[in-house]
């Protein structure tokens, strides 16, 4: 199996002390030009590093590219209500012609709660109306009516197709949810030889929820600067049943790290 690369967009970085901010139009047309699987945003109302808006910015390198998929990397979705999600998710798929990977996660603790506080919701409870939203959301992407809070009834017109959901987070809740709601699940920097035993207890999980194991996905897997170490390492982590590994511009800049992702990608 050969393994899918990805692109973090200049929106910012999953480093708060590394903030990469450039131009996404731009980065968007290289990455597909080096022919990447996919770019990625992050996302969040006020993190500790200056940060795009991930839908803006998504809606952005979709406009100016053909064939590369886009994604959410990842949307925090208890930050907003699961009906806006929701219509967010819709739109971004239609105007992107079903180009949509729906990455999911509850935040990382390194951005604090003044980003939740701000959007006037809670930051200790944001797991559980994750579960609480990702138990409606596909049916609301679909156009589907659902129950929403104090029993509400609601379809988002128009629907559209549910795109791959990307759960992420290395904690046993966070394996739950996306055994239990994901298509996927994606850590951050796990390394290669950790691999085996999260796909083990992925499709433990998976299991028992009589579903099938999600694929996984790594941001930000350390590679060598060596491009043939670094090959090497990429085909390790297919071997160890890795689907995708998303890259993250380092210190140099994003168009240094845009240009060794199309060596990479050439190579593989």
């Amino acid at each position: 199996m050969t393994i899918k690369l990805g692109l973090i967009l200049p929106t910012s970085t999953p480093d708060p002390s590394r903030p990469i901010l450039g131009d996404v139009r731009a980065a968007a047309r290289l990455a597909e030009e080096a022919g990447v699987e996919s770019v990625w945003s992050t996302d969040h109302l006020i993190a500790s590093a200056p940060m795009l808006d991930s839908t803006v910015a998504l809606t952005t390198a979709a406009a100016v590219t053909e064939r590369i998929k886009i994604g959410y990397g990842v949307m925090l979705l208890a930050l907003r209500p699961v009906a806006w999600a929701a219509k967010q998710v819709t739109s971004l798929q239609y105007v992107s012609g079903d180009r949509l990977l729906l990455g999911v996660g509850t935040g990382n603790p390194a951005h604090g709660d003044v980003g939740w506080r701000a959007a006037g919701t809670s930051y200790e409870d944001r797991g559980r109306r994750t579960d609480e939203a990702l138990a409606v959301l596909p049916d609301l992407i679909a156009g589907r009516k659902v129950q929403l809070a104090e029993g509400l009834e609601a379809a988002i017109e128009p629907g559209s197709t549910v795109p791959p959901l990307l759960v992420a987070g290395d904690g046993k809740k966070a394996l739950d949810r996306a055994a239990r709601f994901g298509d996927g699940w994606i850590s951050l920097g796990l390394a290669v030889d950790d691999v085996p035993a999260r796909i083990a207890a992925l499709e433990e999980l998976a299991a028992g929820y009589g579903r099938p194991r999600p694929t996984v996905t790594i941001v930000g897997a350390q590679l060598d600067d060596d491009q043939a170490k670094a090959v090497h390492q990429l085909a390790a982590y297919a071997e160890a049943g890795v689907e995708r590994v998303i890259l993250v511009p380092g210190a140099d800049g994003w168009e240094a790290g845009y240009e060794r992702a199309a060596k990479l990608q050439a190579a593989l």
